[in-house]
């Protein structure tokens, strides 16, 4: 009997743990989530799980240095570990010389990255979902 060959449609494309952006659906299953206004990013995993950064228009820093706009309290984090532009056509992430680097999609970035709604950042220990507008 033959095999059926793997499904590779457009609703199982995105389903791959290893490489893909997280789940929107399940990931967002996290209480008070669902109320964040786009664009921000919600802490996936560490102490801070669920808690949402809305990103205003500009320059957000996310680091360890109490005054960036995305504080992640950890060691594994740079002062100044990575930064998002949010602007009107698109929001762009780049990574500000970071010692553990900045992850997105499981793919460490060189240079700048556009984010796209369901992405996933990794930034030290931390695993954001970005929500896009």
């Amino acid at each position: 009997m033959a095999e059926e060959p793997e499904d590779r449609s457009a609703d199982a494309a995105g389903a791959d743990e290893a490489t893909g952006p997280f789940s929107v659906s399940r990931e967002f299953a996290i209480p008070g989530a669902g109320s964040v206004a786009p664009p921000a990013l919600v802490v996936l995993s560490g102490e801070m799980t669920g808690v949402a950064h809305p990103l205003a228009e500009g320059d957000v820093i996310l680091g360890r240095e109490p005054e960036c706009g995305v504080f992640l309290g950890d060691r594994t984090v740079s002062r100044h570990h990575a930064e998002i532009s949010v602007g009107t056509e698109r929001i762009v992430l780049r990574d500000l010389g970071s010692l553990n680097g900045t992850y997105l999609n499981r793919r460490r970035i060189e240079g700048e990255e556009i984010l796209h709604h369901g992405d996933e950042v990794q930034v030290g220990k931390f695993r954001l979902g970005f929500v896009g507008r």
